[in-house]
């Protein structure tokens, strides 16, 4: 008998409800959704294709980008397929343990996403600062080696989630308000005591997000006073907009998600609970759409590379 009622608190499935509110508008809704998606895997996989393909691009700089750029693209598709079978085919339901796999995701290539920000202000560090060690400092072992080190921290720290949730009890419905598995979305839908989970996810957030805002923010102190001692306007110019690129993809990652995260825990109940919904994806999705468009118009040797790809020679660049 408690073995049995012991298994009744761990559900087969749940249910995401998509925007709770704005049902009606589903459709709607997933048009601007599924047209960031396509541009997200065109310009992100464009972009690996690229720099792979490319021997100029073969550089610390793009060998982080195209690691940002598989980062994104793996984290859209985590979500957005399920999202659009929700909005245009009311498939609401997912497997418990197919929800936990999604979580996982979701929360690990968040993080990595973060470290590779504050690995990618890291190679402005040392490309301004230290131009003339550049490539001696930034050699393939040492990427390499920050790339495993920056997956391995999101996952082990992503790996306690998946316990901690699975281990509440479910008695209270297995609906859940929202168009993805988030940690916290599906913990609240537990009737037992989430206060562990939402201390481990203040935690996290401090370990990964923090924690990188900080190196970038060091990394940019450093930078700018490297930059405002130069003597030349010209060259100050020019080491500032080897930068605009990245500060733009820090602010399209970090403004929705610090929104996304701190609603979540510290109020936000005069909040419409559907903007919180949109916000949560467009946390997942503006990045990745966003980032190959950014570094397509700013960085010339990505831009003429496109152009070459797409015209062949002919274009008369010079």
């Amino acid at each position: 008998m408690s073995g049995a009622n012991s298994s009744s608190l761990t559900p087969g499935f749940f249910f995401l409800n998509g925007v709770p509110g704005l049902e009606a508008a589903h459709t709607w809704i997933s048009l601007p959704f599924c047209l960031m998606y396509i541009i997200a895997l065109v310009g992100n996989v464009g972009l690996i294709y690229l720099i792979s393909h490319n021997e100029a691009l073969h550089r610390p700089m793009y060998y982080f980008l195209a690691l940002l750029a598989s980062t994104d693209v793996t984290l859209c598709t985590t979500t957005v397929p399920n999202m659009l079978c929700i909005f245009w085919f009311n498939l609401k339901e997912i497997d418990f343990n197919a929800c936990l796999v999604q979580m996982f995701f979701v929360h690990m290539l968040t993080g990595m996403e973060s470290g590779v920000l504050m690995l990618m202000a890291l190679d402005r560090y040392v490309a301004i600062c230290y131009p003339l060690r550049y490539t001696t400092i930034l050699t393939n072992p040492v990427i390499a080696k920050a790339g495993l080190a920056t997956f391995l921290r999101s996952v082990m720290l992503i790996i306690p989630f998946t316990f901690l949730t699975k281990s509440l009890p479910y008695c209270q419905g297995h609906l859940i308000p929202h168009t993805y598995c988030d940690h916290m979305s599906v913990a609240k839908v537990s009737c037992g005591n989430v206060k562990v989970n939402a201390i481990y996810g203040l935690m996290v957030a401090l370990l990964i997000g923090v924690f990188d805002i900080c190196c970038i923010s060091v990394s940019y102190t450093m930078i700018l006073r490297a930059v405002v001692s130069l003597s030349s306007a010209d060259a100050r110019h020019k080491a500032f907009s080897t930068c605009t690129t990245h500060i733009c993809a820090i602010v399209i990652t970090y403004v929705p998600a610090f929104f996304t995260f701190f609603t979540h825990r510290f109020g936000g109940h005069n909040i419409p609970h559907h903007i919180h919904i949109i916000v949560a994806n467009l946390y997942l999705l503006l990045p990745p759409t966003m980032n190959p468009i950014v570094y397509g118009v700013k960085t010339k040797q990505i831009r003429e590379g496109v152009i070459k790809f797409l015209f062949g020679d002919k274009t008369g660049l010079t």
